[in-house]
């Protein structure tokens, strides 16, 4: 039997610097690659297409991660747009296509940050689209290096997660928003002490979304490994 191929949905830039000659270009941040190949599975970069072609892009993968990236357009969970934020309409149609053929094709989805919040939205939760005005804890860690935790983690004892972190632990942070009303279809997996969702999880149709970033992390700290290695072997 061959590896397990994951396919992780891509971002996409218009201007990729001077060092890429401002080129456009298809890209998702190689943590998520080099964790799938060092937890044993195949990673397959998916770049951002027309939502008509999700079903054969899922039918080649057995599992799908949705990374990070930019903020979901409001328009998805029916709010009118109230901060300045960055957005991709069009990667937001594709992953939410993604989506909707993973469930149909029974494979398992890992969501990180703006994945998670969009997977929520999938399902008729919706997002704060500020989160300053909620919570005195940063949850946009820079300028603290992106691999050093930046705010605790309490997981839920029925939670997947609690067999990897523990009940509490500490994570980092870089986003500027974050889950509100959790989808019906979810039960809440981990918070921040602020009470802000950190993780949701479905355990029947084997969806796990994570609000930290595993992938910046992986390589310094154990347990954001062992996530990765749940992903690819267990979920």
């Amino acid at each position: 039997m061959g590896r397990v191929v994951v396919g992780i949905a891509a971002n996409e830039s218009l201007d990729a610097g001077e060092n890429l000659h401002h080129l456009s270009i298809t890209y998702t941040p190689s943590g998520y690659v080099k964790a799938v190949q060092q937890a044993g599975g195949l990673p397959m970069v998916m770049p951002i297409d027309s939502a008509d072609m999700a079903k054969e892009y899922v039918s080649r993968i057995d599992k799908l991660i949705l990374a990070g990236g930019q903020d979901v357009s409001p328009h998805y969970y029916k709010q009118t747009q109230s901060v300045q934020g960055s957005y991709l309409e069009k990667r937001d149609q594709f992953e939410l296509a993604l989506m909707d053929e993973a469930l149909k094709q029974g494979k398992p989805v890992f969501a990180v940050c703006r994945g998670m919040q969009l997977m929520n939205v999938f399902f008729g939760g919706d997002l704060k689209q500020e989160l300053h005005s909620y919570t005195e804890i940063a949850h946009m860690q820079n300028p603290i290096p992106k691999e050093q935790p930046a705010h605790g983690l309490v997981t839920k004892e029925t939670s997947i997660l609690r067999s990897i972190y523990g009940e509490q632990a500490e994570v980092n942070s870089f986003h500027n928003q974050g889950v509100n009303r959790v989808a019906s279809e979810f039960k809440e997996a981990a918070l921040c002490p602020d009470g802000l969702v950190e993780a949701i999880e479905n355990k029947t149709r084997r969806l796990l979304g994570v609000q930290w970033h595993p992938d910046f992390a992986f390589t310094t700290q154990p347990k954001e490994m062992e996530v990765f290695d749940y992903v690819v072997n267990a979920l």
